[in-house]
């Protein structure tokens, strides 16, 4: 079906399916602009060869090829379960939400994530890992599944004890299949939408107490904040909606029009 769908879109443009007789030509373009085209749109920009070096397996894939069989996930623990909401409504410390969104932008890119983590005994001290799934274990305890990148070691780390996460630029090789991709939208309980005036059977009179942008602010209110940060020139924007696209704007330092348009989740207030 995809094959079908890139034969037709080639063929619309005139040009032949790509495969990497094609693009080997066009390398040292790409790595011309590969950080100045991207390197402000991103929290960390992984290096060129971790895509560049998964060509080949993928026009394999692409003609049909065997592919290399998936790395199998950790066995789950007695009561464990694997946490795929994107949102996590949990008493975790101020800022986890965005820990837990630098750790998951990594692993999508399979890059090495380094925490700062406080143990309950022992020296706080970054760790460097490779970062699996997130799970809520039987005693209600949200933990992260890594592995070390230096010896095969896997480990748990609690979430409420990791201080700050930053997406490093070396890549790694899965070992075990990544489960850290959220599989369900940002969800409001019906109570929570009623009382936030999302839904109202009876037409209400508008207050003459507040302005109408104002009081528009207030009827939202209720739910999460997500603060984002604009990657390019690093102004904050307040959202209630999950989301990075962020709207035109000028940079919050020279005071002229910013090009970014991209924002990185840094704090969720509650």
């Amino acid at each position: 079906m995809l094959l079908d769908v890139l034969a037709q879109k080639c063929e619309f443009k005139g040009i032949g399916l790509p495969d990497m007789e094609m693009i080997n030509p066009h390398r040292a373009d790409l790595e011309g602009a590969w950080e100045s085209m991207l390197a402000h749109q991103l929290p960390a920009l992984p290096p060129l060869e971790s895509f560049w070096d998964a060509l080949p397996a993928f026009f394999s894939w692409l003609s049909s090829e065997p592919t290399p069989i998936s790395p199998q996930a950790y066995r789950l623990g007695i009561g464990e379960s694997i946490i795929r909401e994107r949102t996590l409504d949990l008493p975790l410390s101020r800022g986890s939400q965005s820990i837990i969104e630098i750790i998951r932008f990594a692993a999508a890119n399979r890059l090495c994530v380094d925490l700062d983590y406080a143990p309950e005994s022992g020296a706080r001290g970054i760790r460097r890992v490779e970062p699996y799934s997130l799970r809520r274990t039987a005693n209600g305890d949200v933990v992260l599944h890594i592995e070390k990148p230096d010896r095969s070691e896997h480990r748990t780390y609690r979430v409420d004890r990791i201080m700050n996460a930053q997406a490093s630029n070396e890549i790694f090789i899965p070992r075990h299949e990544i489960e850290l991709s959220p599989d369900k939208p940002v969800h409001m309980p019906a109570s929570e939408i009623r009382s936030s005036g999302l839904v109202s059977h009876k037409p209400r009179r508008r207050s003459t107490k507040f302005p109408a942008r104002r009081s528009r602010i207030y009827q939202f209110s209720t739910g999460p904040t997500y603060v984002y940060e604009c990657t390019a020139c690093g102004k904050k924007f307040n959202r209630k909606k999950y989301g990075g696209s962020l709207n035109p704007h000028k940079d919050k330092s020279s005071g002229f029009p910013c090009y970014g348009r991209l924002g990185m989740l840094v704090d969720t207030k509650y």
